[in-house]
């Protein structure tokens, strides 16, 4: 993408701490990435990793005792951090909205869908009356494809399936027209088939309105499927970025090779085996102080154990951190390795 092109969203050094009975935990240290208009961006990683952190962050969603610690976030060239409470309502569900792993937990069970979409509605609209918020409402349930619409809006969330939830909670997340769309792990609850339908839906939805989607998962299916850009998280740091192709078929971390061993694949010989990555994630009260994944790599150096590594451009907007690519680059080698 062109540089001079806007950004919709800036993070750079993010930093963002747990100050807990225990210590300070470093969920997010120092993460930087961009997203262009309309771009499809996937963040990667496994629990714990700071996926959620990071995009709760953006919201202002950041529950105590969690801090950002360091870093900007700006949205179309303005400082979010530095909003007000006033601002941060204006800002989250305008121009930037979420949809949660668990509708259930999202949705209030004691108000009807309709109500509960018309209110998302005219918190941002002060102007519309109720007649039109439900109009609005009505056309968003159809939109994500729900039948019925004017039954469905009088209806209680515990009358919904898990993947209706899902539906009406990307409706909720779409009524006030945003530019951006944060979903953090939207169908992980659901089974293959509805997950197969929300993802087919999501990628209409952007095509139809130009927003952003910053997909978090931990599934390297999902982000083939919808993402035109992956950053790879591991231990609270991005490890690698890159366009999905770049992911896929030249990883250069050997975290970013072993997520990929580690999925099933269509194409697989019966004999061949799901490679596990051996050893556990990093306590993060204590991190080690070179590279986070140096403990479980088999391709561990000294270095890696004392220092982390930069990053090395292996192609065009696609770089790692990884020693081992910083040595290859030294030996005059490509920097490509397809694991």
């Amino acid at each position: 993408m062109d540089n001079t092109e806007k950004k919709l969203l800036e993070v750079k050094d993010l930093r963002v701490s747990f100050f807990t009975p225990a210590g300070e935990v470093k969920a997010v240290g120092g993460i930087s990435y961009d997203l262009g208009c309309g771009e499809v961006m996937g963040i990667v990683g496994e629990s714990g990793s700071g996926k959620s952190v990071e995009a709760y962050s953006i919201m202002g969603l950041l529950q105590s005792p969690g801090k950002v610690i360091g870093g900007s976030i700006s949205f179309e060239g303005e400082d979010v951090l530095a909003y007000d409470k006033d601002q941060m309502l204006d800002f989250r569900g305008k121009k930037v909205s979420m949809i949660f792993q668990n509708p259930m937990t999202s949705l209030n069970p004691v108000y009807t869908i309709g109500n509960q979409l018309a209110e998302a509605l005219r918190t941002h609209n002060k102007g519309i009356s109720p007649a039109q918020a439900n109009g609005k409402a009505m056309e968003m349930l159809t939109l994500v494809g729900i039948n019925n619409v004017g039954k469905r809006m009088k209806q209680y969330p515990h009358e919904f399936s898990g993947g209706m939830r899902q539906r009406v909670m990307i409706a909720m997340g779409l009524i006030c027209s945003p530019k951006l769309l944060i979903a953090d792990e939207p169908t992980t609850a659901l089974d293959v088939t509805i997950q197969a339908q929300i993802l087919e839906l999501m990628k209409e939805l952007q095509k139809k309105t130009g927003m952003g989607i910053i997909f978090i998962t931990h599934n390297l299916g999902v982000v083939a499927e919808i993402c035109d850009k992956v950053s790879v998280m591991y231990a609270g740091k991005i490890i690698e970025q890159g366009k999905v192709d770049d992911i896929f078929y030249k990883p250069g971390h050997p975290y970013t090779i072993g997520l990929l061993r580690s999925m099933p694949r269509v194409d697989a010989e019966a004999y061949e085996r799901l490679i596990p990555i051996d050893g556990t994630p990093v306590d993060m009260l204590n991190p080690p102080d070179g590279c986070p994944f140096a403990p479980r790599c088999e391709h561990c150096m000294q270095i890696c154990l004392t220092k982390m590594p930069p990053y090395i451009a292996l192609g065009e907007d696609h770089r790692s951190a990884c020693w081992l690519r910083v040595q290859e680059k030294l030996n005059g080698g490509e920097g490509q390795n397809n694991g």
